[in-house]
Parts: structure tokens; C-alpha cells; sequence
């Protein structure tokens, strides 16, 4: 089982890199596969995980999934793997939302992002789509694009605290 990467230690260098594309051609292959099954079951460890970048487990590569539960609500839109993603469009609507994040736990911020997305991307087989999404989803498209930019949230986020456990 991967561990995911604290921002503090020295593994956490990754975090701060700007992401490898992957060669869509070459997909699906044995290695992106693991490294996809590799964070699905990292994240899959966190209660309160909803999704998780390539970077967050060492692996620096433009890759990130999402938990199912997200889609509970959406089941036809599910979409699982995003690999080399791109927000094509951004609302000009923009709110400050509550975040935290799996690599940097017990801060949390707020964040102002925009309210609704288009992502274009590709599936664990190469094959491209386009997915429009808004509240959490959104959010969570603009929080994981940052992490495969070398940005994390507390670099964008206002009215930090820190939660420690007693």
C-alpha cells in the first residue's frame, strides 16, 4: 500500500513539481494501471479522502481519481480517472469554499474557486471526454488540477486553522 505524501517531509518535494503528461498512446499499459490501483486503494484508506492526485503518492505523473461516493447522486456521470486534465471552461462565478486535503492534514482554508467546470480528459484506456460539473465536483476538478501543478490549497486559501487531534 502507497502512503500518501505529508507536505512536510522530505518525500514531499513531489507535491511542490509541476506533473509529467502521460503518452496517451500508449494506454491502457501495465504501469498506469498499477500506479491508477495503487492510488484508488490509497485513497480508498482515507474516511474522509473524495480524491486523490498522482503527486499525493509519490507518482508525478498529470493523473487523478475520484472516489465513487461523489457520484452517489450522478451515477451516469461517473468518472473515475482523469488523466492529463484540463479545465476548458470556468464560470466567471467564483465563491470561497471550505478546503482541506489528504497532504497537508488538519489545515484547512478557503478557497475561492470558480462555482462551475468543464474538464476535458482522458480515461484509463486513452479514450478523451469532456465533463461539466459544478458544487464539489467542481471543486474538486480546480483542487486536483493544483496539485498536478505543484500548487496546494493553502498556497491559494484565506482564514487558515489548524485541527489537531487530542
Amino acid at each position: 500500500m502507497k502512503a500518501i505524501v505529508q507536505k512536510d517531509t522530505p518525500e514531499g518535494q513531489v507535491l511542490r513539481i509541476s506533473s509529467h503528461s502521460i503518452d496517451v498512446d500508449t494506454l491502457p499499459n501495465d504501469e498506469v494501471n498499477q500506479e491508477l490501483k495503487d492510488m484508488q486503494e490509497a485513497l480508498a484508506t482515507q474516511h474522509d479522502g473524495v480524491a486523490l492526485a498522482g503527486p499525493q503518492i509519490g507518482i508525478s505523473k498529470r493523473v487523478f481519481v475520484v472516489a465513487p461516493i461523489i457520484f452517489k447522486d450522478n451515477p451516469e456521470e461517473m468518472q473515475l480517472v482523469f488523466i492529463n486534465p484540463t479545465i476548458i471552461k470556468s464560470s466567471k462565478d467564483k465563491k470561497k469554499m471550505e478546503e482541506g486535503c489528504l497532504s497537508v492534514r488538519g489545515k484547512y482554508g478557503k478557497v475561492r474557486r470558480s462555482t462551475r467546470v468543464t474538464i476535458f480528459a482522458y480515461d484509463e484506456n486513452g479514450d478523451e471526454f469532456e465533463l461539466s460539473a459544478g458544487g464539489l465536483l467542481a471543486q474538486i476538478f480546480q483542487h486536483e488540477i493544483d496539485h498536478l501543478d505543484g500548487i496546494l490549497f493553502v498556497d491559494k486559501a484565506v482564514d487558515i486553522i489548524e485541527i489537531t487531534k487530542k
